[in-house]
């Protein structure tokens, strides 16, 4: 178990308020776990009060002993109640901030409301693009975490091939995979940071079910176990010649990666093999054209452009009529980090140390999905994976 050294948390607080300056802020308050965990290496019930310049604040109602313990901040204090925050901070000899940002993208609004009420003669604004723009931005200590995340992965993905057999259902396969990942170290939680997204280990399916579209903003949803969950394994059992998807991530010492391989019990028909192989042709366009200033829209497209010439435009990123306008997300402490390689990023550039999955698969209604996925790092002139399973076609 880490606990986030004292120096990569000052770091993350001075780039938080270098852009706190830019967009013209005085303080941010951070409640959300995730942020919390990055800028305080602790997600004890509290709140992280960053001034635009001098030591940020943490304050916590439950548990301070363990914040105290985890958290290598300086100023770590307990909260009574929220109500007892302004006299607390001026207490620190914190400047009384007449505008406050918070993370409006996450922060409930009878929560914001309560927050409007304690800082009453505050303008509280978004921080969030502030917020996500920082933690894009990966230290060699997160990428050291996210290697050693690698490593769980690809003892799960060899772990697949021994226990893969045709009459398995796909639901007993998961939950072998889970068990495995967790005593390898697999922290079971991993964090969205969009509304209702959910997701449990990963999405491991075999033949039709695959292609199965669901609610989750992903291209591949599967039939589930029921309409609560309304994603994921089922009962169906694995059957010879059929695409079988295993797309999971791996969650430790707080950060993921994710990876997707396609395997059968046989051989797949031609057409899908194909589609596996142009996938991965994809894949390498990705590696020509990412390079730090690169537009991520503009990543995008070409990569689209290029599945649509291979003639996939009806199957590319989900089923047609399902189809999602991504094909590459951020990854780190959450599944849905900066940068997106999506449609609709007109402005937004990759920089060194940006760490984003790739994920381009072909789904086919009534057949299943290949596809394959990797998690990367944007050095100075070009990509480097994190994740390293060969990616061959697995014929079982």
């Amino acid at each position: 178990m880490r606990i986030t050294p004292a120096t990569e948390l000052t770091q993350r607080c001075r780039a938080l308020q270098g852009q706190m300056v830019e967009a013209g802020l005085e303080a941010t308050i951070i409640l959300q776990n995730s942020d919390l965990f990055y800028f305080t290496g602790s997600i004890q019930q509290g709140v992280l009060y960053v001034p635009l310049s001098g030591e940020p604040v943490y304050l916590v109602r439950k548990d301070y002993g363990r914040a105290r313990m985890e958290s290598g901040l300086k100023e770590v204090a307990p909260l009574g109640s929220m109500r007892d925050l302004p006299g607390i901070l001026t207490d620190f000899g914190l400047p009384k901030a007449t505008r406050i940002g918070m993370e409006l993208d996450v922060v409930p609004v009878a929560l914001f409301h309560r927050w409007q009420k304690v800082f009453s003669d505050c303008d509280l604004v978004d921080a969030s693009p502030l917020i996500r723009t920082v933690r894009a931005i990966k230290s060699e200590y997160e990428i050291s975490i996210m290697k050693d995340c690698a490593l769980i992965m690809d003892k799960i993905f060899q772990h697949a091939r021994e226990i893969i057999a045709v009459g398995r259902t796909d639901l007993e396969v998961a939950a072998d995979l889970e068990c495995f990942a967790r005593k390898e170290g697999h922290q079971g939680i991993m964090r969205f940071r969009a509304f209702n997204a959910e997701l449990y280990f990963g999405h491991i399916f075999s033949g039709p079910d695959a292609a199965v579209p669901a609610f989750l903003d992903a291209p591949l949803g599967g039939l589930g176990l029921n309409p609560s969950v309304g994603q994921g394994a089922s009962y169906k059992r694995i059957e010879r010649n059929e695409p079988i998807i295993i797309d999971v991530m791996t969650a430790y010492d707080g950060y993921m990666v994710d990876q997707t391989r396609t395997m059968v019990v046989g051989k797949l028909p031609q057409q899908l093999e194909q589609a596996y192989y142009d996938m991965l042709k994809v894949q390498e366009r990705l590696f020509e054209i990412a390079r730090p200033g690169a537009i991520w829209g503009d990543v995008y497209q070409q990569c689209y452009d290029l599945a649509v010439e291979l003639g996939y435009k009806d199957h590319f990123m989900g089923a047609s009529g399902a189809q999602v306008s991504f094909i590459g997300h951020g990854v780190g402490l959450e599944v849905d980090e900066y940068p997106f390689i999506a449609r609709g990023f007109a402005k937004q550039e990759l920089q060194e140390n940006m760490t984003f999955a790739f994920e381009p698969k072909a789904v086919y209604p009534g057949l299943g999905v290949v596809g394959v996925e990797n998690t990367y790092r944007l050095t100075s002139d070009r990509l480097k994976r994190l994740t390293y399973t060969p990616e061959d076609l697995v014929e079982l």
